[in-house]
């Protein structure tokens, strides 16, 4: 992943079963990637829509591959493509940290910060796993609150909800797992 700013040079869109993905790229990878209405989303890109793009039909093939693969498949952490989200050096290490939280598994936000050797910058963390533009990928959706509820998620509540439960991780068990002391 990369911090340098540039824009996007090309994009395409794919449906999922939790709505329209717009996946964007630039000359370094995967720079976007965002639920159609989700906050943050860039809206109106400048750049041409290319569905012929090599990096960009890779991405879209990976996404059905997560949402739909073989039987036992969906929901596993897929190999990834190149990717360059922009963000400051703190939100590349909390997007970095977030690619090491294998699916079906969670962490709090606070159990994010000591990973990154931060633990009184909850509040940054939860604000850098907020700006995460390569949402799904980059599992900014496998953090949850010191109490186990489901907390922030650009996309919405649901689509978190959704791609945990595709994860294996149904967000029923989360409280439970917490209150009883067991890393969530």
């Amino acid at each position: 992943m990369t911090s340098t700013s540039s824009s996007h040079l090309a994009w395409t869109e794919t449906d999922t079963p939790l709505g329209r993905l717009l996946v964007a790229r630039d000359a370094d990878g995967l720079s976007g990637l965002w639920f159609e209405g989700q906050k943050y989303h860039p809206g109106e890109l400048a750049a041409p829509r290319d569905d012929d793009d090599p990096l960009l039909r890779e991405t879209v093939a990976i996404l059905r591959e997560y949402f739909s693969g073989p039987a036992g498949s969906a929901g596993t952490t897929p190999t990834l493509p190149p990717m360059s989200p922009k963000g400051t050096t703190f939100q590349q290490a909390v997007w970095q940290a977030l690619l090491a939280i294998p699916a079906g598994e969670t962490v709090t936000y606070g159990q994010l910060a000591a990973r990154l050797g931060r633990p009184d910058a909850v509040r940054a963390v939860a604000a850098a796993v907020g700006r995460n533009p390569v949402s799904v990928l980059i599992p900014c959706h496998r953090v949850i609150g010191a109490d186990g509820s489901l907390t922030g998620y650009a996309g919405g509540l649901h689509r978190k909800e959704a791609l945990l439960t595709l994860e294996g991780r149904a967000p029923a068990t989360l409280r439970a797992s917490v209150k009883q002391g067991v890393p969530a």
